[in-house]
């Protein structure tokens, strides 16, 4: 056995694979159980002959195995796999959780010609204007303010256009410093039930006593992932054994989980004392006077009642049926409990967000951008931007938009409101399901499928109008009906290149393979 420090580890894999390997990345390894750790006391260490059976079996493989799975027209460039979740969520990108977006390396990739990397056509300069139809969470205008580049980005949902406005606008970091402050003390200062305080204290203990028999960390992922043990029995077990304990608990503080009405997403998914709490910290952010403010701080409350609902931690992108009792966590691999306030969510995201939104301020270009709410199948862009901005307006109709950038909404696959339900709810915005193209309520059958094209084709014709005549656009798609052929016909526009890129880094359970294409298309 050869055993290393972490420091070691990560001096050692990167000469082994011949990249950049962080210290950081060997102890994410160590954390989930890739590979088993060593020591006591502080002191982790790794046999290098596990590491290089990790690598050798999974990193080392993995384009081979994704290609023979995929198809030798991967591109591997555009995987990304050398970066960590940190890069791939940095500054403001992660302000707030939006199901199917992209990451930011790939519309850099694209848009960004100061990159070093080995393409051989730079699409867009510093100036120019780029669009984006159906901007969702913004990846697109908060990539082109790094690039230099102007942006426009219009959403039928205004909730999205309301988490891409928060992320690009700029603010008085002092006041916004203060009114954070406000906020939490706020909450720490309501009167709320204090049983809830001594309930969560005792069964933290109680579960932190039970895992640590049970489900002793590294020790336990390490075997999970050796693939010999039944994690699923195994879970069934402990989660039936540690049930009767958090019963008691309920009991012996008489707490009360359920709401009394089911009326409403906020009703069916909060237990009530988060509820209470949820009620008291909006009405603290409906008295701030700054817009601006009002707007990051409801961001804030939105992003922490999301991971407040009632649901077990892998289940947050895809909500299955309400969970008020401890259960088995497939995220963390241990017993996991309900959350009962949202204190301490609230507190660090409000500090995230500052954060993060200091490390953008650092990277932003002085660049023009406007987020438009409206269909984009029918908007009117120039109107629109005259309204909002007007010297920004004069820049447009004087150079018109170089091209898109943007994923469309693949068929059938999410309902872009039903996303974000908790936050129409509580933020009172008009749902306009209805507008969404290709939504998952519609299915993937023959009519969804015709529907979908004459959908995306109505946003590309209208979006042309504004373009400059040698227009670039990238349409990043699962195109597996193959529709986008003929999409591009209807438009006229062609297919002049596609990038199949494997999606590594996915949220759900499901890790099978899978890719998507960016189809770049250009004036027939």
């Amino acid at each position: 056995m050869s055993l290393a420090t972490i420091p070691e580890a990560s001096k050692w894999a990167s000469g082994f694979l011949e990249k950049e390997i962080l210290p950081t990345n060997i102890s994410y390894l160590v954390q989930y159980g890739k590979v088993k750790k060593h020591g006591e006391n502080g002191s982790t260490m790794i046999d290098l002959n596990d590491l290089k059976k990790y690598y050798d079996s999974y990193n080392g493989k993995r384009e081979e195995n994704w290609k023979k799975n995929l198809g030798n027209d991967l591109n591997w460039t555009l995987s990304f796999d050398n970066l960590r979740e940190k890069d791939t969520t940095k500054h403001v990108h992660r302000l707030h959780p939006y199901k199917g977006k992209y990451i930011p390396q790939l519309v850099e990739y694209f848009i960004d010609n100061h990159t070093d990397d080995f393409k051989k056509e730079a699409y867009f300069k510093a100036g120019d204007i780029i669009l984006d139809p159906f901007l969702g969470s913004g990846t697109t205008i908060i990539q082109s303010l790094e690039a230099d580049i102007h942006s426009i980005g219009i959403d039928v949902s205004e909730f999205n256009c309301m988490i891409s406005s928060c992320k690009a606008t700029r603010y008085n970091d002092e006041y916004l410093q203060k009114a954070i402050k406000r906020l939490i003390t706020s909450l720490d200062s309501f009167e709320h039930d204090n049983k809830i305080q001594d309930f969560e204290t005792e069964l933290l203990a109680e579960l932190s006593k039970f895992n640590l028999v049970n489900f002793p960390g590294h020790d336990f992922k390490y075997k999970i992932n050796q693939g010999n043990f039944n994690e699923n029995k195994f879970a069934t077990e402990k989660e039936k054994e540690f049930l009767p304990i958090y019963q008691k608990l309920l009991k012996k503080y008489s707490i009360k989980t359920k709401q009394d009405k089911k009326s409403s997403f906020l009703d069916k998914w909060f237990i009530e004392n988060v509820r209470s709490e949820i009620d008291h910290v909006f009405k603290t952010i409906k008295q701030e006077k700054d817009l601006k403010t009002r707007k990051i701080l409801a961001l804030i409350l939105s992003r922490t009642i999301r991971s407040c609902r009632a649901t077990t931690h892998s289940d947050l992108a895809t909500l299955k049926e309400p969970q008020i009792t401890t259960y088995y966590c497939y995220k963390h691999k241990k017993i996991c409990k309900p959350i009962f306030s949202i204190s301490s969510m609230l507190n660090r995201y409000a500090i995230d967000t500052l954060y993060r939104i200091r490390e953008f301020n650092k990277l932003r270009k002085p660049v023009h951008y406007s987020v438009l709410a409206g269909d984009s199948r029918t908007v009117n862009i120039f109107e629109k931007i005259e309204k909002n901005n007007s010297i920004f307006s004069k820049i447009l109709k004087k150079q018109k938009i170089a091209g898109i950038f943007c994923s469309p909404p693949y068929v059938g696959q999410i309902d872009y409101h039903e996303q974000h339900a908790y936050a129409y709810d509580l933020l009172g915005f008009k749902r306009k399901d209805e507008l969404e193209i290709g939504p998952l309520y519609k299915g993937q059958g023959i009519e969804a499928r015709k529907s979908y094209v004459q959908g995306i084709s109505d946003v590309l014709n209208n979006c042309k109008k504004y373009l400059k005549k040698d227009f670039n656009v990238f349409l990043v798609a699962n195109d597996k009906f193959n529709l986008y052929p003929e999409i591009a016909e209807k438009v006229g526009m062609k297919i002049v290149n596609q990038f199949k890129r494997p999606v590594l880094n996915r949220t759900e359970r499901d890790r099978n393979p899978y890719s998507e294409i960016i189809f770049h298309l250009k004036r027939s």
